[in-house]
């Protein structure tokens, strides 16, 4: 056992898509024994290959259970769970939380060894080949707690989280629900939508394409089918804040169609100011709501640059909090924006410019 693991027993993971494999990769890591089981054959063996875990055995008791399947099936899938494994307690990582409970309860099913939970974490691709061992580290993981279930019966969760690198944060299903309608699930949509207008867009308007369109298009590439699910199981909250976001977008399409008309500039910039308050609540680092600021440095295209870049700010000793990095087509070179904390970012740029680097923005 890692000296570090807090988590006994087996683990069985039920579904091997990108939550299930990354489950089952971290864990194995830990030096846990990870059991994976998917309807599909296929599907197992890809995510066993890759070496999330072995395939199921006869006598396998697992102390845990993670079901990772679509929210349409979640409900019917953890109550076959509660049935096969009367020793273990059962998780799912959907996530809407409280379509599921509701199901289970309107089923009769016992729920006194099954808690909801959603690791708020993934990629633009699926599947077991997307999968990683840290694709939770640092990320929050809810537990969605229930009245029917006690804090040590779920204790196995709160260790496979903090095992995954994870940090627990406990909310009720509706608050949960709530939460990632405005975080997740209406940005999905208006991303789409955004998306949406570069279909019929010329050619020559792409070519000008850079990073805040990236920025506002990046999540669009996410798989229809599970998004119809993910929507559908949190239609009524979701619906809730599209609504108030078509207010607001209609009163900015107002002041745009007579800009000369008295408070039409004082919509439009309390729209942005609104949005920079917006942006400024989001958890920095380490889960605090910090202002970083921002350094971008041209990078040459050469083999080996960017890694340059990073060891002389490690020479530096400077941190950087975050990466973002544009490439226009044609140009022989690219932007490196840098996040820093303020007080660091003078001394960064001194050094950098003394070190021969081009400081194009701050």
């Amino acid at each position: 056992m890692s000296e570090s693991r807090r988590l006994e027993g087996q683990v069985r993971v039920v579904g091997s898509g990108l939550l299930g494999a990354s489950i089952g990769l971290g864990l194995r890591a830990q030096g846990v024994d990870v059991i994976v089981d998917d309807v599909s054959p296929a599907a197992r063996t890809l995510a066993i290959d890759y070496g999330a875990g072995r395939a199921p055995a006869e006598g396998d008791d697992p102390a845990i259970i993670v079901v990772c399947v679509p929210p349409d099936v979640t409900a019917q899938i953890v109550e076959r769970e509660l049935h096969d494994y009367p020793n273990a307690l059962v998780t799912d990582v959907a996530s809407v939380k409280g379509a599921p409970l509701r199901e289970l309860l309107g089923r009769g099913v016992d729920v006194t060894r099954y808690i909801g939970s959603h690791p708020m974490a993934g990629r633009e691709r699926g599947g077991p080949i997307s999968a990683r061992a840290d694709l939770f580290v640092g990320r929050p993981w809810v537990i969605a707690g229930h009245d029917g279930i006690t804090y040590r019966r779920a204790a196995a969760l709160e260790d496979l989280i903090l095992d995954l690198g994870a940090t627990p944060l406990e909310m009720s299903p509706d608050d949960h629900d709530a939460g990632v309608a405005v975080v997740s699930h209406a940005p999905q949509v208006i991303a789409s939508l955004m998306a949406a207008r570069l279909r019929d867009a010329p050619d020559a308007s792409l070519g000008l394409a850079g990073q805040g369109v990236r920025d506002v298009t990046r999540i669009a590439a996410s798989d229809p089918a599970l998004w119809v699910q993910i929507l559908g199981a949190n239609a009524s909250t979701v619906g809730g804040v599209l609504r108030e976001f078509r207010a607001d977008l209609d009163r900015v399409i107002e002041a745009l169609g007579d800009v000369s008309h008295p408070g039409a500039m004082r919509v439009i910039a309390e729209t942005i100011g609104d949005g920079n308050q917006g942006v400024a609540r989001l958890p920095g680092k380490h889960g605090q709501s910090k202002t970083f600021a921002q350094v971008v440095v041209r990078v040459d295209d050469r083999p080996g640059e960017m890694g340059r870049l990073f060891t002389e700010m490690g020479e530096i000793g400077v941190n950087m909090e975050d990466l973002r990095i544009e490439h226009s087509p044609g140009a022989q070179f690219g932007l490196a924006e840098m996040s820093v904390v303020p007080e660091h970012e003078e001394r960064l740029v001194d050094d950098l410019i003394r070190r021969g680097w081009t400081v194009t923005g701050r």
